[in-house]
């Protein structure tokens, strides 16, 4: 299994807080044995580097690593609700067919590999957001993989940093045809 790096533990950390509420992600940490202080933190950021280095970047089979990760599935669960967790899986084991011995690439199967991972992502991303989905993508990913992934751009903007388009107001069409032609 791959590993975040710290800036990508730090996303993860930030965009469940945004998600949640910085106090009340700290306060589930604090129920789950992950931190045994009940200090308010300053920002998502202080807070993903005292879990990452209580967990050695998740290396290590501690509470931080084992909340984060309860913390972390547990929201990705809820939105993407059980039938579409069965999609993940089916799209899950194309991604695993292209993996030879010791999980690295099979080199007949890269493109095939590269489609899966689109489709698998695509679909992740419609329900959590494009930076959600890479990011758990990375979690789950063996070290090729995530290698491959963190190369691409991705998938799609998240739909809630997207800005709106631009409309015109709307204009009925008995008002427009009222116009005198000038």
């Amino acid at each position: 299994m791959a590993h975040l790096t710290q800036k990508e533990f730090e996303r993860a950390i930030t965009l469940v807080a945004d998600e949640m509420g910085l106090q009340r992600l700290r306060d589930r940490f604090v129920r789950l044995n992950a931190l045994v202080t009940r200090r308010k933190v300053a920002s998502a950021q202080l807070l993903a580097d005292q879990l990452y280095m209580l967990s050695a970047g998740l290396r290590r089979q501690v509470p931080a690593t084992l909340a984060f990760f309860e913390v972390w599935n547990r929201r990705l669960n809820e939105k993407l609700g059980e039938e579409g967790e069965k999609n993940l899986e089916k799209l899950a084991e194309a991604i695993n067919a292209c993996l030879g011995e010791r999980d690295t690439i099979i080199a007949e199967k890269a493109a095939e590999l590269d489609t899966a991972l689109t489709e698998y992502e695509g679909a992740l991303s419609a329900a959590v957001g494009a930076e959600t989905a890479r990011l758990d993508m990375l979690l789950k990913a063996v070290p090729a993989v995530a290698e491959k992934l963190r190369a691409r751009p991705l998938a799609s903007p998240d739909a809630e940093s997207a800005p709106a388009p631009a409309q015109e107001p709307a204009v009925p069409a008995e008002a427009d045809a009222a116009k005198p032609e000038t």
